[in-house]
């Protein structure tokens, strides 16, 4: 399906889905609801508040909301006047949001006063203690720690002498008129700087991705011809929208199908069947520990979910939409820098054996090779090296990166994701280059380990990675969580894997401990690194 025909700039995607689809409900989040239409009225005047203010093209623009309505209207309302955003992760503690808020010279910025119990005004305060001398109704904020930082404004309880409400930007509108905005509208191209999104950052600090108005609208449409989402969807998703996935893959997609999209403060199995039978979700997304606590909660059985026809929390789907083996359903394999998804398939259908374990093919438009991440050199099909991408997908730039460090001379970024392309182009990825285990002269894919770990019936979850030793390089360590109840021991699970797995693949060391000291990064992944420090420390005191 050929892109609508206008130019993929957020003025004109925002007027389109708008149109099309105004008296539809965009967004619900807890007691908050709004529709398309009310989503182009009201990030319309706050457009014109900014712009009275001193907001507009290149405004870098922080952003530091949770995902509810608010934060639409706010990011459509700087969107459609060319400022660049910067969605902050709400999980930031305060070292971690005074480098994102430097790094990204962030001149603006939009937040509550609190989430959950993080209270922003006082981790900001924490993060730059100069503001606490500072008084809003002076020319601007000047701090030698946030030398760009000019003005804060605060939807909630704007209680600092430093900081600004909300609706004073509202309360501007009127000094801007509609004509001025549509003249800031026309002047945005689908080659301007949208958005920088920052990544976990779980190894290093958070690096910038800079994202165009024209990669993430295009991105987002031609993401959709791969996924069951159709006008009148209702889909329940916990993903930010700091993260990509939320803010491409999730939210974009949804308004370019015209579904609407259904959120919660605070994930609660109880509560969340509660959201799910009285919004009438009928597509359903989330992590994998989801389906067990939903499925697991003594309400599940009487909450009526029949409007649910899809998704990937499989143990809430009707058992139609639910594979007969997960391994056979395809994934999709994206990054920050790559704006979401750069390979994909069909994921609600079956796919043959040959293709067990395959992250689909390139989207039309971009390309993948695979390299010798020593030597650069490209590599023949099936056999597994860096994997490259290139197209209109991938970021213009890191931020405050040169460009030549970026991509290579033809163009390609360098992911640092480890996998393999078969001769029809289908994509097969083992794991990030750095979490490969080398041992003994062998390499070894964590993951492929955990796997026959996982399907053992007293374990819950495995974590593989490589301790260091002296002579062998590395050698393979499991982190186990077993189930409530269940016991095990290195000697019994290592005489399982030996008859599963090839001998240097089999770990050496075995830690059984509780899920609580599994490090994870604030996306939901396990940070390896502090895994592989953790486990080093019990087993050099054991």
């Amino acid at each position: 399906m050929p892109f609508p025909e206008y130019e993929p700039t957020t003025p004109n995607f925002l007027r389109a889905v708008c149109r099309q689809y105004s008296q539809q409900d965009l967004i619900v989040y807890e007691d908050q609801r709004l529709d398309y239409a009310e989503l182009e009225q009201q990030s319309a005047t706050l457009a014109r508040g900014m712009l009275a203010s001193g907001i507009g093209k290149g405004t870098q623009l922080g952003l530091l909301m949770p995902n509810n309505a608010d934060f639409l209207v706010a990011w459509f309302a700087a969107a459609r006047i060319g400022a660049v955003i910067v969605p902050i992760n709400t999980f930031y503690q305060p070292r971690e949001l005074a480098f994102v808020l430097t790094h990204a010279d962030i001149e603006v910025l939009l937040c509550v006063d609190a989430l959950l119990n993080n209270d922003y005004l006082q981790r900001l305060e924490q993060c730059v203690p100069a503001l606490e001398a500072h008084d809003a109704d002076s020319v601007g904020l000047y701090t030698p720690t946030l030398p760009c930082l000019r003005r804060i404004f605060v939807r909630g309880n704007a209680s600092r002498g430093w900081c600004r409400p909300w609706q004073q930007l509202v309360d501007a509108a009127d000094a801007v008129d509609t004509e001025i905005l549509q003249a800031a509208e026309s002047a945005v191209s689908a080659a301007d700087a949208l958005t920088i999104v920052y990544s976990s950052g779980s190894t290093a600090d958070p690096k910038g991705a800079v994202h165009s108005h024209g990669a993430v609208i295009r991105h987002a449409f031609n993401l959709n011809h791969w996924r069951d989402i159709v006008p009148g969807d209702r889909l329940f998703s916990p993903m930010p929208f700091f993260w990509v996935g939320g803010l491409v893959f999730t939210l974009h997609c949804a308004m370019h199908a015209g579904a609407s999209l259904i959120y919660e403060e605070l994930f609660e199995p109880g509560e969340t069947l509660k959201l799910l039978e009285r919004e009438r979700a009928t597509l359903v997304t989330g992590w994998p520990h989801y389906g067990t606590a939903l499925a697991d909660h003594p309400s599940f059985a009487e909450r009526d979910l029949s409007a649910i026809r899809g998704g990937n929390i499989y143990a809430i789907l009707p058992g139609s939409a639910r594979p007969h083996d997960p391994e056979l359903r395809s994934n999709a394999l994206g990054m920050t820098e790559t704006c979401g998804p750069h390979s994909i398939d069909h994921m609600d259908v079956d796919l043959p054996e040959t293709l067990r374990g395959s992250f689909g093919r390139a989207l039309e438009g971009i390309a993948h090779k695979i390299i010798d991440p020593d030597s650069g050199e490209a590599l023949p099909a099936g056999e597994m090296g860096e994997i490259c991408v290139r197209g209109y997908n991938v970021m213009q730039r890191l931020y405050k990166v040169d460009r030549e460090s970026t991509f290579d001379a033809d163009g390609f970024y360098r992911t640092g994701d480890g996998g393999y392309l078969d001769e029809n182009g289908f994509l097969f990825f083992k794991a990030r280059l750095g979490e490969l285990i080398k041992t003994k002269g062998a390499n070894v894919t964590p993951r492929e380990v955990e796997v026959v770990i996982d399907e053992q019936p007293e374990v819950q979850a495995s974590y593989v990675v490589g301790l260091p030793h002296s002579e062998h390089g590395q050698d393979v360590a499991a982190a186990i969580v077993l189930n409530a109840g269940e016991a095990l021991d290195g000697a019994t699970l290592r005489g399982r894997l030996k008859a599963e797995l090839a001998a240097y693949k089999v770990p050496v060391h075995y830690f059984f401990l509780d899920k609580d000291a599994i490090p994870f990064t604030d996306s939901g992944k396990v940070d390896k690194r502090r895994l592989v420090d953790s486990l080093t420390r019990l087993h050099d005191t054991a």
